[in-house]
């Protein structure tokens, strides 16, 4: 029996990895460990109890204030010292474009672990942007034995850089998570959602904003935040802002100092499960998250993209998506004319997901027990 390691680190890899994981764990050609990191302490945490994953190694690297370099060195040494070499493993397997992924890559190299790659081949084609993302994806990539493909686009982008072996187009297991999530908010109690957003008014158009990645910072994201109230002042008696604000200081700060409108809801960041509800609530999705970016057209919801760049170009040609930028009054133009034309609305919300249709987990495994 071949022994998995998964090997994650934030929030994001956890939701995408575990409908994998439990897929994995109910099959008998493999066995399966997990190892965590714990970029993102609690809300990874969040995550494992929600799909009920117990990790077998828990790293917890993180540290106030820790630096680009002294975090991925921390991570190439732990990584390797407290799992890799603990026990044997015939395959590690990672997810997405963090520290963690990059650092977990090339440990394996560095002992002839073969390493597969879920959702491979991402490219944004700026190095800066989103950073350090992009040169995580890239160097992965090279160290990589499976490549799993959430689209064409996405192989094409690594036979560009002459990857050629090993690519497999699956989909993208977050809207295998998104569906399983779903299955489990659904047969929950509902009032207990109602409760936790009680102060949200949901007579009224919900615009579900999620903005915190490092590019944004500074000038970008006071644009943002300046467009928002705009929007707020515009609609003020059909739309209501809601906005998990994430706890970075440079986000939280600002958002308090600039985002002060009566139908502008800052709210705690959200776990999976009030996330995905209230991403079923809302009418419309502001965000530079690119797991927001491939869950919400699957629900029918158009998404307004707050960045410059995207290495999700799938939706942004599917039409589910529209990139936007940090400027003002793109924001606010795009987001009025979502609120006022329902035809221009309809032709976001009634496309197909591009990013897959919740089979991605078993392609995956399926083509793991062919090749591997």
């Amino acid at each position: 029996m071949k022994k998995i390691l998964f090997l994650f680190g934030t929030r994001p890899e956890a939701i995408k990895l575990a409908p994998l994981i439990w897929l994995l764990k109910d099959s008998k050609y493999f066995s399966v460990k997990v190892g965590v990191t714990a970029q993102h302490r609690q809300l990874l945490d969040q995550v494992l109890d929600f799909f009920q994953i117990i990790p077998d190694y828990d790293l917890n690297i993180m540290s106030p204030n820790q630096s680009l370099h002294a975090l991925t060195a921390n991570l190439i040494e732990q990584i390797t010292e407290k799992i890799l070499l603990k026990e044997k493993f015939d395959l590690a397997i990672v997810q997405g474009d963090t520290s963690t992924v990059m650092a977990g890559a090339l440990s394996s190299f560095y002992l002839k672990i073969p390493l597969a790659h879920v959702e491979a081949g991402l490219r944004s084609g700026n190095m800066h942007d989103p950073f350090p993302e992009e040169m995580n994806r890239m160097v992965t990539s090279r160290l990589t034995q499976y490549h799993f493909c959430p689209t064409e686009t996405a192989r094409q982008n690594l036979i560009s850089e002459g990857i050629t072996k090993n690519i497999f187009i699956t989909g993208n297991t977050v809207i295998d998570a998104l569906l399983l999530g779903l299955q489990k908010v659904n047969s929950g109690n509902h009032e207990e959602f109602q409760k936790y957003f009680n102060n949200i008014d949901f007579s009224r158009k919900i615009i579900l904003v999620t903005c915190h990645r490092r590019e944004s910072f500074g000038e970008p994201f006071k644009e943002i935040c300046e467009s928002l109230v705009q929007i707020a002042k515009e609609n003020e008696n059909e739309v209501e802002i809601v906005y998990p604000v994430h706890l970075n200081p440079n986000i939280l700060d600002n958002a308090n100092k600039y985002l002060r409108r009566k139908n502008i809801k800052l709210i705690t960041p959200l776990d999976y499960k009030n996330m995905i509800w209230l991403l079923n609530k809302s009418y419309l999705v502001l965000t530079d998250s690119g797991g927001v970016q491939e869950e919400a057209p699957s629900l029918g919801k158009p998404v307004l993209v707050l960045r410059n760049t995207t290495e999700r170009m799938e939706g942004i040609e599917a039409g589910t998506a529209l990139l936007v930028g940090t400027a003002g009054n793109k924001i606010v133009h795009e987001v009025n004319r979502l609120l006022a034309d329902s035809n221009y609305y309809r032709q976001f919300a009634n496309i197909k997901n591009p990013y897959g249709d919740g089979t991605a987990s078993q392609q995956i495994i399926d083509i793991l027990k062919k090749h591997f």
